[in-house]
């Protein structure tokens, strides 16, 4: 008996009826593939995105602050490995594919620009006139097409399940126009779900966390929001953890942060489950004709997230230091891009040749787009160097 049937058979006797099915998957839509023999093929999708190119180059990009400030700030990469984390979690207790929850909380944020949502939004204004820029679509796109990894086709021939977890990846940030092919079913599966709520799950625990650990933030300033969800955190941290209040700053920040996981966790499986019961849900085919999301955290709980959110964003996102690290990945951006536009001869290799396959200026300012949206952050500092000082050595820094 092959292991991947073997494999599948725990699937189909251990998942919830309503989870997603290696078995059931409607395959690899792109290019026929033959199975693994000891791999499901989701299991395939988050080995391939693993070992990507795309996948490699997170640990570059930035998260909050700039790689260039320290290397004790998370990254896109660990951000990443927190959501699959956080997915795994919320998958294991509602008996889903931790599989493919794991496949797409890994791809969720290839197509990230450098230098976070600041790249995103400035790579956006520079595409506006040439369909924009979206990191989610361009996630899609790098594993659609442009990763290269294989000699019979483009990209890494991921399941639809997976791509589909790719495309309608959403939260307060992230709100891409579907592509059609994704639009067949109202909703899309529960690990799908899963991911969209682990993403802001996982940034707002855990930049807290950086927050806290660079001064920019203090437990007293926490506890003056007078946040019911940040009040009930504290109170079991103060039970749980004799001497809380007297520990060092680096503890007490990480004992807050992994009660607030567990707290939020907790909340989201206990109403998904109420959900699930609510709307009758019994099978696959059932979460695929409800139009309103299922994995979800109770309304007020949620509100009182979000306003930590916001807390965030006033108290972290916007602080001076922040935004001259966006200023500096805006100009960056901007400038190697118009660079770029006026002399496409700079284009490196694979770059260079499809830009001059290019039949109009929309295709040719994609190019641009894709070559430096891929690009890391000390890899778009490098090369802003090289461009624009006079004395900087460009024969040892060029990547081809």
């Amino acid at each position: 008996m092959k292991i991947r049937a073997h494999l599948e058979a725990i699937e189909k006797s251990t998942l919830a009826p309503y989870a997603s099915k290696s078995a059931e998957s409607i395959g690899r839509t792109l290019y026929g593939d033959e199975p693994d023999d000891f791999r499901t093929d989701f299991q395939r999708d988050r080995d391939r995105i693993l070992y990507s190119k795309a996948f490699k180059d997170l640990q570059y990009k930035t998260q909050v602050f700039l790689i260039s400030e320290g290397d004790f700030y998370r990254t896109r990469l660990t951000h990443t490995l927190e959501v699959a984390q956080h997915a795994r979690t919320l998958a294991r207790a509602l008996l889903l594919n931790e599989d493919l929850c794991e496949a797409i909380a890994y791809a969720h944020d290839l197509g990230h620009a450098p230098f976070g949502h600041t790249g995103e939004i400035t790579l956006n204004e520079l595409m506006k006139k040439d369909g924009g820029f979206e990191h989610n679509l361009q996630s899609l796109r790098i594993v659609d097409l442009l990763e290269k990894r294989y000699k019979t086709y483009d990209g890494l021939n991921l399941c639809f399940e997976t791509r589909e977890g790719i495309a309608r990846h959403s939260t307060v940030y992230d709100h891409p126009v579907v592509p059609e092919e994704f639009n067949k079913y109202p909703s899309p599966t529960l690990e799908t779900q899963i991911v969209n709520i682990a993403d802001p799950l996982a940034y707002c625990a855990h930049d807290l966390e950086d927050a806290l650990n660079a001064g920019y933030l203090a437990i007293n300033d926490i506890q003056m929001m007078k946040n019911p969800l940040i009040v009930r955190v504290l109170k079991k941290c103060r039970g749980r953890y004799p001497g809380f209040d007297e520990a060092d700053t680096i503890i007490r920040a990480r004992l807050l942060v992994r009660t607030l996981i567990e707290e939020t966790n907790i909340m989201v499986i206990e109403q998904t489950h109420k959900n699930l019961d609510r709307l009758k849900i019994k099978s696959f085919q059932d979460v695929r004709r409800v139009r309103i999301p299922v994995v979800t955290a109770p309304n007020r709980d949620w509100e009182n997230f979000n306003n930590l959110k916001k807390f965030l964003f006033e108290n972290v996102y916007k602080r001076p230091q922040v935004c001259i690290m966006n200023e500096k990945g805006r100009l960056i951006i901007s400038r190697i891009f118009r660079h770029l536009k006026e002399k496409p001869d700079m284009l490196p290799g694979s770059f260079k040749f499809h830009y001059g396959q290019a039949r109009n200026k929309k295709t040719r300012n994609r190019v641009i787009s894709d070559y430096i949206s891929g690009m890391t952050d000390r890899y778009a500092m490098d090369l802003y160097q090289m461009m624009f000082e006079p004395y900087e050595k460009v024969m040892f820094g060029f990547r081809e």
